[in-house]
């Protein structure tokens, strides 16, 4: 399908750009890296039946502005996320967050003080010691990759997209998540990202995750090879009244792997609500 987003909000490093679908409660999808909103293609229109979806590339990402010098960080993704909140007046949406989208959302819920009705984050990053793997090779050796061929990023990219799906893409999905990443601008915006992604800004808010009284959601897939189930059951522990959920074969991306099941979690309401 077509996935053009078709508003712009201006922050001080670049535009973001964003979408909305449906009418009714407000529900805000947040995605992490390497993606982009395409990656809620299928889950916005059928959320949008019954509720107002919004959605948007972070800055760096996707349809949003990409350049040299931008502040790419977890915080600064946070501050920006907090702004297109009150840009569209949303005071206390359900949001639902993915992969760096996690820490996005809750830095803005426990540092940038803003509110949600519920929160739903499912293989997302949130805290705990996961700088490791190749992400963490990224954040060390900037400059060697930036310095790959063309053709060798290219193959590192689509190697890293394929091992987050346990079931693997459908037909030119790959090359929908491949595109912003090409080229020489593609090639740096990639690195430019990764390198300012820091465990730092999760430690940040880590005190905070046991204080958190509103319904939350956890929702993990449970052969995930880029957060494995660990990473759901630390997040468990710290938020003792949260709701825990495993999709049974499925990888980090429920987005693929999953969507219905995916799409049950969100329909579902919450017994606490």
């Amino acid at each position: 399908m077509d996935w053009t987003l078709g508003e712009e909000f201006a922050t001080p490093e670049g535009v973001v750009r964003w979408g909305t679908l449906g009418r009714g409660d407000p529900i805000v999808l947040v995605h992490g890296t390497p993606y982009s909103s395409f990656l809620w293609r299928d889950i916005a229109p059928a959320l949008a039946r019954t509720r107002k979806v919004f959605f948007f590339d972070h800055l760096g990402f996707g349809q949003s502005d990409r350049r040299e010098g931008q502040d790419l960080s977890l915080a600064a993704h946070a501050r920006n996320f907090a702004r297109l909140l009150d840009h569209w007046e949303l005071s206390d949406p359900s949001v639902v967050a993915h992969d760096i989208g996690g820490a996005v959302a809750l830095r803005t819920l426990l540092l940038e003080k803003r509110s949600y009705q519920d929160l739903t984050l499912f293989d997302a990053v949130s805290g705990g010691e996961w700088e490791r793997g190749l992400f963490q090779l990224f954040l060390e050796h900037e400059e060697v990759f930036q310095k790959l061929p063309g053709y060798a990023h290219e193959a590192l990219v689509a190697s890293h997209l394929r091992h987050a799906t346990h079931v693997g893409f459908r037909p030119g999905v790959l090359d929908a998540f491949l595109a912003p990443w090409r080229g020489d601008s593609g090639q740096a915006a990639f690195y430019r990202q990764y390198s300012q992604i820091r465990q730092a800004d999760t430690v940040a808010y880590e005190h905070l995750l046991g204080g958190m009284s509103l319904p939350v959601r956890l929702v993990w897939g449970r052969e995930d090879r880029i957060l494995p189930p660990r990473y759901a059951e630390w997040l468990h522990e710290r938020v003792p009244h949260a709701e825990l959920h495993w999709i049974e074969g499925a990888g980090h991306l429920l987005q693929e792997d999953a969507p219905g099941r995916l799409l049950a979690c969100l329909t579902a309401g919450f017994p606490s609500a």
